[in-house]
């Protein structure tokens, strides 16, 4: 895994909605390697360890990524308190991304909550071919709708309180979707229960399916085990690192 430590100035800061900020980052080098599914691990001031951020944006040409996150303590609060023009400590970028195969003709894509950010570059590698549902509490709470739209894709909004799109969870318009069209693919990346579904799902209608775990992380490259799930491969278990051998996953591969 091959990635890059350095300091990078911030180009545009926006509140997006409550608690959430979008960055935009220059950083040609990283911009250059990144792929759908990878995220960055951001120091924050006065802390120790680094917060493991999806990647939101890819754009090699400009040298630019951009990441969109949710204060949910104080290192991430801190790193909210960054402007443009900021410099950003990162290490980038880390973690095995999503599958990028130019034969599915049909691919969903899913995101809960603040699992939705790294489903925008996926969805402009599928550029055309992807349905995206996304799910989130309420109305308020609702993001990237617009950039999923300008990445070519159909989208579909789901709330739990039905106070915007439709009233439910993921997983009923994904059951419809599944009956009524050839799916090749489902990439997935929020709560582990909304996983353990679309997985599910997935398994029983013969769907290929990858998702994306959130776990707290300490180093970022696998030379520790906080992030340690339990999976298995060639039918045998093992103890994986979410930050180096994924964040990504088949989901066959992920014991629940």
């Amino acid at each position: 895994m091959k990635y890059i430590q350095g300091k990078y100035i911030i180009t545009e800061k926006k509140a997006i909605a409550r608690d959430i900020f979008s960055f935009t980052i220059s950083c040609p080098e990283i911009a250059g390697k990144a792929v759908p599914g990878q995220f960055v691990h951001i120091r924050a001031a006065g802390f120790t360890l680094r917060r493991p951020i999806s990647i939101c944006g890819i754009d090699p040409e400009k040298g630019t990524i951009r990441i969109v996150f949710e204060i949910r303590g104080n290192g991430t609060a801190e790193i909210a308190r960054l402007n443009e023009g900021d410099v950003i400590d990162m290490l980038a970028p880390l973690g095995h991304g999503f599958t990028i195969n130019h034969d599915f003709n049909k691919v969903i894509l899913i995101g809960g909550g603040i699992g939705t950010p790294p489903m925008i570059p996926l969805a402009d590698a599928y550029r055309g071919k992807s349905t995206v549902i996304t799910g989130f509490k309420n109305a308020s709470a609702v993001i990237l709708q617009e950039d999923f739209a300008a990445a070519g894709a159909e989208t579909i909004l789901c709330t739990d309180d039905g106070s915007a799109g439709i009233h439910g969870f993921v997983t009923k318009p994904l059951k419809e979707l599944v009956r009524s069209e050839k799916v090749d693919a489902v990439f997935a990346c929020g709560p582990i229960p909304m996983l353990k579904n679309i997985a599910e799902i997935c398994f029983d209608n013969g769907i290929y399916c990858e998702i994306s775990l959130e776990e707290r992380m300490a180093c970022g490259i696998g030379a520790c085990l906080g992030c340690a799930c339990k999976a298995k491969r060639n039918d045998e278990e093992y103890f994986a690192h979410v930050c180096k051998d994924g964040p990504v996953f088949k989901a066959e591969e992920v014991l629940w």
